[in-house]
């Protein structure tokens, strides 16, 4: 896979299907005049334009390192992911401000059959695309992608709460429920969206790799240590000190020390060098290594790099 592969075809499906998804809510909702049938139509324009946004990150990502911006552009990603997390919350809060007015005005419901026929229609077209994103925000490791899949996969949920909704007012006659069904998914989808926010806040503050891309790196490390890899060194013979990792959009990266023998040719350091980096690189696909490579027996070799 390229580092900066242009991903942003997909962002073309997410905008195309909000664009339908948001003609047939709009249509539900002025056939049956339910409020959770305008909040999943609104919550639909959320969509079109997150996808717009991702759009645009994902062009910005795909371009290449320049002398301005010497390890890419990926972390692109990241903004609109909080872009999408804050419209997603914005959404919910006018979810609910438009059901609080309904609740306190309750007007009757016209066309229910048709009305909640056409989303569901709107809900199979969203769930489709949802995993189809998800399954390729996690095979690029793009956290745009599987932000814009979970939004769309909040809608799916949005909707089929709203049918529920929609369904029993029908059924029982009781018009509140239409509103309170409605604020219990705008409450949902909150929750969805600080939790986006949280993620893509935690990415631009350079957060670690996770438990086990980091038990695959000590792993190999440990290998090295204790002589096992096939690079002419004995047990004890290389040390490493001063991991540490980051996550930049789709990218990985990892940096340490490596301490050898003093008296180890500077070819030799490198030979070994390029082997751990090529192994590390076997566990952790993608990852971009830097090694930093220093005498075994001088104490200030040990020093860990802190602010």
């Amino acid at each position: 896979m390229e580092k900066n592969a242009d991903l942003s075809r997909w962002a073309l499906l997410s905008i195309a299907v909000a664009i339908v998804t948001i003609a047939l809510k709009t249509g539900a909702w002025l056939l049956t005049g339910s409020v959770g049938l305008l909040s999943d139509a609104a919550e639909s324009v959320v969509n079109l334009v997150a996808a717009v946004v991702a759009f645009i990150a994902l062009r910005v990502a795909a371009r290449p390192a320049d002398d301005d911006h010497n390890f890419g552009h990926a972390k692109s990603e990241y903004f609109s992911a909080v872009i999408e997390g804050v419209m997603i919350v914005i959404a919910a809060v006018v979810i609910i401000v438009t059901a609080v007015d309904r609740l306190l005005h309750p007007a009757q419901l016209e066309s229910l059959g048709i009305g909640l026929l056409i989303s569901v229609v709107a809900a199979v077209l969203n769930g489709v695309t949802a995993l189809a994103l998800l399954r390729a925000g996690r095979t690029h490791r793009s956290i745009t992608l599987e932000a814009d899949g979970r939004h769309l996969m909040t809608d799916v949920w949005t909707t089929a709460g709203v049918i529920v909704g929609v369904g029993l007012v029908a059924l029982t006659g009781w018009l509140p429920l239409d509103a309170l069904v409605a604020i219990g998914v705008a409450i949902n989808i909150v929750v969805v969206g600080f939790r986006l926010i949280r993620r893509s806040t935690a990415g631009l503050m350079d957060v670690a790799l996770d438990s086990g891309d980091l038990a695959a790196i000590t792993g190999v490390l440990g290998r090295f240590r204790d002589g096992d890899a096939a690079i002419g060194a004995g047990p004890g013979e290389i040390e490493f000190h001063d991991l540490r990792t980051r996550h930049s959009g789709r990218l990985r990266f990892a940096q340490l020390h490596m301490l050898v023998p003093g008296q180890w040719r500077v070819q030799r350091a490198h030979d070994a060098a390029e082997d751990v980096e090529a192994a590390l690189r076997d566990v952790v696909p993608g990852l971009v290594v830097t090694i930093h490579t220093e005498p075994i027996e001088d104490p200030r070799a040990y020093e860990a790099w802190r602010r």
